[in-house]
């Protein structure tokens, strides 16, 4: 089973000033998809911190997801933060979230969110807003598997096709 952390990056949430409301819906989004979540925190926009979480989860887990940080105020590091601690970026995650998104609203276009590897774990930004950060894993869970055998070392590809479920198909 692969194990995931997810991390919700917000001032106010981190100081208790408004619930996460995010990180929950992403830990139930990841659970129905079968992922085990081992791990969920809420820290500050700021970049030492996330980094240092980063670099932590991937430690202990295979997918890192991060919610919130991803827009374009000037508090808004996620991205910067993931760069920083990825070895190699995979701009396709991203992209499609985006693409996904922009058929609800135009503003979609104004996310910032990356995704890379570090080691053999994945890390993926959503944006901060319920909705947008379930519509971004949406856009995206059923890829995430294949992406994390690859990871693995499971490179092995033949013919067969990604299902529904994300997984392999015969």
């Amino acid at each position: 089973m692969n194990t995931a952390a997810v991390l919700t990056i917000s001032d106010s949430s981190s100081q208790g000033k408004r619930e996460d409301l995010s990180g929950p819906a992403v830990v139930r989004g990841l659970t129905a998809a079968g992922f085990q979540v081992t791990q969920t925190s809420v820290i500050p926009d700021e970049t030492g911190q996330i980094q240092q979480q980063l670099i932590e989860c991937c430690r202990n887990v295979r997918l890192v997801v991060t919610v919130g940080g991803t827009g374009i105020a000037a508090r808004d590091v996620t991205p910067e933060a993931t760069r920083a601690v990825v070895d190699r970026v995979i701009e396709g995650i991203p992209e499609r979230m985006r693409a996904f998104g922009s058929k609800n609203t135009p503003l979609a276009a104004l996310s910032r969110g990356t995704c890379g590897t570090r080691g053999q774990s994945l890390v993926l930004n959503l944006p901060g807003s319920p909705k947008a950060a379930m519509e971004s894993l949406q856009a995206i869970i059923e890829i995430l598997p294949h992406a994390m055998e690859l990871l693995r070392g499971n490179t092995q590809h033949g013919d067969q096709a990604i299902g529904s479920s994300g997984h392999r198909v015969d």
